[in-house]
């Protein structure tokens, strides 16, 4: 005997109710998220204003001041090394 089964394709069914609820929580808690970071970026920004305000040099005037101090370290160096070269020639060649 032939017998022919007919399989009804299965499906899968989803509570549309607790699906609607998952999305609903999962967009309160970004939107709490979004709040609790802007809270933090708010106080860090305060604080580097307040200490950057209650600096007794500005860090521009920092910046400047330690660039200076790098081109004249970098000169005294350069100078050094052409006097220690100079000095080396100068034997070499007597």
């Amino acid at each position: 005997m032939n017998q022919h089964h007919q399989h009804s394709p299965r499906t899968i069914e989803i509570d549309t109710r607790l699906v609607r609820i998952a999305a609903v929580l999962t967009a309160a808690g970004a939107a709490v998220a979004c709040a609790g970071m802007a809270v933090g970026a708010f106080a860090v920004l305060t604080a580097g204003r307040r200490m950057i305000r209650d600096m007794d040099v500005p860090p521009a005037q920092q910046a400047a001041a330690k660039w200076q101090q790098a081109k004249e370290a970098s000169r005294a160096g350069m100078r050094a090394w052409q006097s220690a070269s100079d000095t080396q020639n100068g034997s070499l060649a007597r």
